[in-house]
């Protein structure tokens, strides 16, 4: 496979996940941290790292807005549970 191919399938692969978490709002950043060892901001983390090492400036928010596909504020609001699992 040529490296075109690999980072396509990649980059595919990348926004397949970013649907399925879309799709599973459900599922709170603490669940997939237990579960997985990484979150919705860990991936944000590493969206804006890949990003500063191409040169590109990217902030946290404008990175978490990627991975959340909304601004953070606005999903936390809509989405995450507080601590007896209970949701806004």
């Amino acid at each position: 496979m040529d490296d075109q191919t690999r980072i396509e399938l990649e980059a595919a692969a990348f926004r397949r996940l970013l649907q399925h978490l879309d799709s599973r709002r459900d599922l709170q950043n603490i669940d997939l941290m237990n579960l997985a060892g990484f979150c919705r901001n860990c991936l944000a983390k590493w969206y804006r790292a890949a990003a500063a090492e191409r040169g590109i400036e990217l902030d946290d928010a404008a990175a978490r807005e990627r991975i959340y596909g909304m601004p953070y504020a606005e999903w936390k609001a809509r989405y995450q549970r507080d601590g007896a699992g209970r949701q806004p």
